[in-house]
């Protein structure tokens, strides 16, 4: 293996200025210097901000109201509630993907809404939207689509769904392009003009904000969401959004509520593994999340959304364990096709001096090429895009290293690409062979 440790620059944070210190030490009652270095280093310079730190509520949710098209997004589907049309829920096939779809699925019946969820093929049709989608909407006499962690780039498909005259709702987080779809709303906090004030929630966040501003237009208690942060947190974790600020207090709640009172469908996830302690967020990312991306991964994410929306403990702890079998096989395959990427780094004299890593192999299964590529940045830190495909069309994931946006990068890229989307640390897009 390529040796690259001596290569490592470690960067030591600037110490914060002694006075400030000593005031912000004063401010919370002699707290040690050293614990007032570190608060100070992330951003918390007063008591108030140390008892959001440490004391994190759900009173400190930020208004649902303040982000852009939300009014817009809650009038569409007390419409279609109050009409009796029906919703079609669509989320990606990832964690954050199906966590969506199986959160506001739940809601959307617990509201009485006449509803279904709809997942896409990762291998059929791809990310998000898809022509598939619509069409299986349109022909089953859904009037709206709410489409969560996908859809803020799908301009086309968006004007396909209008055509047929299905109306779209987006709640996204990835980031936007110049233009946005022409949807009914379109919820995403990364939004120009949108002044929600945290951007970075998950996809399963930004739904979970549409549920809280619909729970408070129909005047029922806003604690009626919580039900529902088991999935959110899951979604957090996975999804590696920073756990700061928002999304700090919701994994806290949520992981409470893992650890209590989980779904039915978290805890037939928590029954399948071996681990039978306290969790916590790298239990999430580790044990839980593998598990649901497996499904997407090695077959189809529905049959995770499955398991997440049971009301019957011992059929959905059946599903885990047979998607539980997708992640054995899996493991299997991310395992060789790491192998082989490494070996192919070590035949490439001139890697040592490459600020990238970049690989290509047709062989390579296309729901694990995302894993493989976190795999090259543990080995040798550098953002790398993972290529697979034996077709026309090449689809690569890209992962990145801090303070570099891949994001950014690919879309430097963008015409020499059918697609792309993602945020600064991943990404994902199809290359056509030319």
């Amino acid at each position: 293996m390529i040796d690259t440790s001596s290569e490592k620059q470690w960067l030591i944070n600037t110490q914060s200025n002694p006075e400030k210190i000593k005031n912000l030490q004063e401010e919370l009652n002699g707290v040690h210097p050293v614990l007032c270095e570190v608060l100070l280093q992330r951003g918390i310079d007063s008591k108030e901000k140390a008892e959001l730190f440490f004391r994190p509520k759900l009173d400190h949710l930020y208004d649902p109201w303040s982000m852009l098209d939300m009014d817009r997004a809650v009038e569409r589907v007390l419409e279609a509630r109050n009409s009796c049309q029906k919703i079609m829920v669509l989320g990606d096939y990832d964690v954050d993907g199906t966590t969506s779809a199986a959160m506001m699925y739940l809601f959307l019946k617990s509201i009485d809404v006449s509803c279904d969820y709809y997942i896409p093929d990762r291998y059929n049709e791809g990310y998000g939207i898809s022509i598939d989608s619509i069409d299986h909407a349109v022909s089953e006499e859904f009037s709206l689509m709410i489409c969560l962690d996908c859809g803020i780039k799908a301009i086309e498909k968006v004007d396909y769904a209008g055509e047929k005259g299905l109306d779209i709702i987006i709640c996204d987080h990835h980031t936007p392009g110049p233009e946005v779809p022409k949807a009914i709303a379109v919820l995403d906090p990364k939004r120009t003009g949108c002044t929600y004030p945290f951007k970075d929630l998950s996809g399963c966040g930004v739904g979970f904000k549409l549920i809280q501003a619909i729970l408070d237009r129909l005047d029922l208690p806003a604690e009626n969401a919580h039900v529902y942060l088991d999935l959110l947190a899951t979604s957090i974790a996975a999804d590696m959004v920073p756990i700061v600020d928002e999304n700090r207090v919701l994994t806290m709640y949520g992981l409470h509520r893992i650890n209590s009172n989980p779904s039915i469908g978290i805890q037939a996830m928590k029954d399948s593994t071996s681990f039978n302690k306290e969790y916590k967020t790298s239990d999430l990312v580790f044990k839980i999340a593998p598990r649901i991306n497996a499904a997407g991964r090695m077959s189809s994410g529905r049959k995770a959304v499955e398991i997440l929306v049971s009301e019957n403990l011992d059929q959905a702890v059946e599903l885990a364990n047979r998607v539980n079998l997708y992640n054995l096989e899996r493991r299997e395959t991310d395992s060789k096709m790491t192998e082989e990427a490494l070996s192919a780094l070590e035949l490439d004299d001139d890697f040592r001096s490459k600020k990238s890593t970049v690989l290509f192999d047709p062989s390579w299964h296309k729901g694990v090429i995302g894993i493989v590529a976190s795999r090259m940045i543990e080995n040798y830190y550098r953002p790398t895009i993972i290529f697979s495909g034996d077709g026309d069309v090449l689809s690569g994931s890209a992962r990145s290293v801090r303070n570099f946006s891949v994001y950014d990068a690919i879309e430097e890229c963008k015409d020499l690409l059918i697609q792309y989307g993602g945020h600064k640390y991943a990404a994902g897009m199809n290359q056509q062979i030319l």
